[in-house]
């Protein structure tokens, strides 16, 4: 798939490349990014060189991870991806970088991929996973609309470690948009 770029009144998301290898890098270098993501730690250049120059580009090509950098003001405010899993379904991850939490600059990127990815790439599920005790990932998730599902236990790895993580998800239906295939949920 060819690579897309998208614009909210606030925000530019792009595919970030080699040009932003430094941002990446530095932004990165967060204790709680490096403590609550699967990005390495440490993360050294040649991370963000291989992320940049290499898995960014990949995933795109391939179709298999969507990332987005989050733009504001011309300043790298957050990452996010969307990782295809099975059929229709996607999986979301995201962070902020530390001189821009609190902006809701992630929430409203959130929303704007998923609408994309429901749109463009015919996906009926986003998944969200965070490991517990990460509320500033569940905060983003619930005001993006995301329906926390419960807690997996062993369900994330973080570099090694199995960790007990919250799941969520939101559907095309959640943002008024049609599914591509019909849903039927559960009775109460």
């Amino acid at each position: 798939m060819e690579p897309v770029t998208l614009t909210t009144d606030r925000l530019l998301l792009r595919p970030v490349g080699p040009d932003d290898t430094d941002v990446v890098y530095e932004a990165v270098q967060d204790p709680d990014i490096q403590r609550w993501t699967t990005v390495p730690s440490p993360y050294l250049p040649e991370h963000a060189i291989g992320f940049t120059g290499q898995i960014v580009p990949e995933g795109w090509s391939q179709g298999s991870i969507f990332t987005f950098g989050i733009f504001a003001g011309g300043e790298l405010a957050g990452m996010l991806a969307l990782s295809m899993r099975s059929l229709g379904t996607a999986e979301i991850g995201f962070w902020a970088a530390k001189e821009h939490r609190g902006r809701g600059y992630v929430v409203e990127a959130t929303l704007t991929a998923c609408r994309w990815i429901f749109t463009e790439v015919g996906v009926d599920r986003v998944e969200w996973r965070a490991e517990v005790g990460n509320h500033a990932s569940r905060a983003v998730a619930e005001r993006a609309g995301f329906t926390v599902e419960g807690t997996l236990r062993s369900g994330i790895n973080n570099k090694g470690v199995r960790r007990d993580c919250w799941v969520g998800s939101l559907l095309p239906s959640d943002l008024g948009l049609p599914s591509t295939a019909p849903y039927l949920p559960a009775r109460a």
